[in-house]
């Protein structure tokens, strides 16, 4: 069996007609999108083609988009950039415990520049209780951030509830939609929500750019200055060939949602029922009902995460975990953590499978086995 790559929630392999697009910009279009001249027109039809695409997919205006370098910047301009612009009005923000580095860190951030954050917990499935946020809403709370689908466990959270919920209050409601984006169809005037990140490496498109959806009323402070570009927003020539790369990306990814979800969830299955006729005691983290397909994460009981990753390597599977494994030393994943209690033993021996493009069944049952394997060899 040839190498498996079932680590799409890190990143996902380019599609080829995102490369192609991407070539062939690269090859023919170089002017800058801010000059008058034919060249920079040529540019700037391929930067509001891309944006266009990517207003329809989510039912935004089209200068509702901000193209930025990935989701980690996106998350910051929301972030940061709205709690900088509305500190007048208060300086409270609400988030979750289990959310993205880059959503937990610019909160950190902001709390030692004299914000105040409350971390919303979850129950045992990664969810919080709308009951729960509502509780710890204030006058002055200015932002809530709550990420849409969790990139460890696959949880989707009540967006649409907490967009109720904030319909009247003067927060500004942020989701991190990074791993959902592409595979659920999102429309932000449904949902309520006043800022979405987006990355493009997750949808089969290029490293390196993103887009913020920020509401026509939203005010943001930039993170960068410089130009005028992005409507002064977010300063910096535009990354054209990546953004034409982008908008191919997010065509293809809204083209085949259905497609996406009814393979993945057949591969979850395979997965869980080869397990099962193979005896192997394993635990799935996250929620059954709201969960993402392509995410399944998975507690093998007395066997440890390292462990597992090694030999999963070494036969030619790739997947990751919650934990980041440097030096031999392994740091719990904050998202079981938050989930289970520090003393629990899935934070310890979890392993998370991702689906995406160029997976097959025949990789599905084939990793299954390969699995079952492993854990027998590790528990006897």
């Amino acid at each position: 069996m040839e190498r498996v790559y079932l680590d799409h929630a890190a990143t996902s392999p380019m599609h080829p007609d995102v490369i192609e697009e991407m070539t062939s910009v690269m090859k023919e279009t170089f002017g800058n999108p801010s000059s008058i001249h034919a060249f920079g027109r040529a540019s700037r039809h391929l930067v509001d083609r891309a944006r266009t695409i990517i207003a329809q997919s989510i039912h935004a205006d089209y200068n509702e988009i901000i193209f930025t370098s990935g989701g980690t910047e996106a998350d910051n301009l929301a972030i940061i950039g709205s709690a900088r612009a509305n500190q007048g009005k208060g300086k409270h923000i609400i988030t979750t415990q289990t959310e993205h580095h880059a959503v937990l860190h610019a909160c950190k951030f902001l709390e030692s520049s004299g914000f105040e954050v409350t971390y919303i917990p979850v129950d045992r499935t990664g969810r919080l209780s709308v009951e729960e946020l509502k509780a710890e809403l204030r006058d002055d709370t200015i932002l809530v951030t709550v990420m849409f689908g969790n990139n460890e466990v696959g949880t989707i959270q009540p967006i649409k509830e907490i967009g109720e919920l904030l319909k009247d209050h003067q927060a500004y409601f942020h989701t991190d939609a990074v791993q959902a984006f592409g595979l659920t169809h999102i429309n932000v005037q449904e949902l309520g929500v006043d800022l979405l990140s987006v990355s493009g490496h997750k949808i089969n498109g290029p490293k390196g750019i993103g887009f913020l959806y920020s509401k026509k009323d939203v005010d943001i402070q930039p993170g960068l200055y410089g130009g005028e570009q992005e409507r002064k927003r977010r300063a910096g020539t535009e990354n054209v060939p990546a953004i034409a790369g982008l908008g191919k990306a997010v065509k293809l990814a809204q083209n085949t949602i259905e497609e996406k979800n009814s393979q993945y969830s057949r591969f979850k299955d395979t997965m869980k029922e080869i397990l099962t006729a193979e005896d192997i005691e394993f635990e799935e983290n996250g929620s059954l009902e709201y969960g993402l397909p392509h995410v399944l994460n998975l507690s093998f009981p007395r066997t440890d995460v390292e462990s597992m990753l090694v030999n999963l390597d070494m036969s030619s599977i790739a997947v990751s975990s919650g934990s980041a494994c440097t030096a031999g030393s392994i740091e719990p994943s904050h998202v079981l953590v938050a989930m289970y209690g520090s003393q629990s033993e899935n934070v310890r021996n979890s392993i998370r499978f991702s689906f995406g493009q160029g997976n097959t069944e025949e990789q599905i049952v084939w990793t299954a086995r390969e699995v079952a394997k492993i854990v027998k060899r590790l528990t006897t």
